[in-house]
């Protein structure tokens, strides 16, 4: 059903795509979105103004307290996408100051979404575009994805920030082998060392991926993004404050929990609310 979806005018955000540029594209289908990085000519590439429509999209959806998921892909079946778009390199890359305001202007909506997201990946996930994957929670890929940063090979060096969110996923050592290296690798060394949460046939991505989005969106929302901010807020060395280790039991006060314990004990299916 959410398959399909995707491709139905009826469902598309009407009100959110005129915000945005044509190369990002939001679909609904109930608690379900999509974000879809638009650019198959150039396999995805992300040029600045994909990446600052791409921030305001999650920054939108996150705010969407009857959202419950998010999908993130890249148009068609060739690529999740290649990174950024090289052709502006020459006119907004050319020195240090412009690099930093370049790397400013992707904007931090995907990272602060509340609510999951799940990466759908198919064909190429290179540099830039592989560099989203750490601020994404689930991460299922075809078997036939490739996967590099070749960052090394255009003389570019990732900053301390992407090298930190690169090693929430794998290990030191297999950070400096992809950076160092700089070489593709297939979809089975991606889950080998842990850049990515699952495998499956190429055909069977999207079938998945959205299988996964629906069995979460059943699930309280609430419990969602609490568990979501607080496994990132663990990824922070700083101790917990008093608040902070109590914030866990405001549950027990809210509606969604009412409902679910109602529903447990009727063995019946409970509908959450998010409140």
């Amino acid at each position: 059903m959410a398959i399909l979806a995707i491709c139905d005018p009826r469902v598309k955000d009407r009100a959110m795509n005129s915000t945005l540029p044509e190369t990002i594209l939001v679909d609904r289908d109930g608690p379900i979105a999509t974000v879809t990085i638009n650019r198959p000519e150039k396999l995805n590439a992300i040029n600045t103004a994909t990446a600052r429509g791409m921030s305001d999209a999650f920054d939108m959806l996150s705010a969407d307290d009857d959202l419950r998921v998010v999908v993130l892909r890249g148009a068609g079946d060739r690529a999740f996408g290649v990174g950024a778009d090289i052709s502006e390199f020459k006119d907004r890359r050319d020195d240090p100051n412009q690099a930093q305001d370049y790397e400013d202007s992707w904007g931090p909506g995907l990272a602060r979404c509340r609510h999951p997201v799940i990466a759908l990946i198919k064909g190429y996930c290179i540099g830039g575009s592989m560099g989203l994957l750490p601020e994404t929670d689930i991460r299922i890929a075809g078997e036939s994805s490739t996967f590099a940063i070749p960052a090394g090979r255009l003389g570019i060096t990732y900053g301390h920030d992407d090298i930190a969110k690169l090693k929430r996923l794998v290990s030191h050592a297999h950070a400096l082998e992809i950076l160092l290296e700089a070489a593709q690798f297939p979809a089975s060394r991606a889950l080998e060392i842990g850049l990515i949460s699952r495998v499956v046939p190429d055909d069977k991505v999207e079938d998945e991926v959205y299988a996964m989005a629906e069995r979460i969106a059943a699930n309280a929302p609430l419990s969602a993004r609490w568990h979501k901010k607080f496994a990132k807020r663990l990824q922070d060395p700083a101790p917990l404050t008093p608040e902070e280790l109590a914030e866990p039991y405001a549950c027990f006060a809210t509606e969604d929990y009412d409902i679910g314990r109602a529903a447990f004990a009727d063995r019946t299916k409970p509908q959450f609310k998010g409140r």
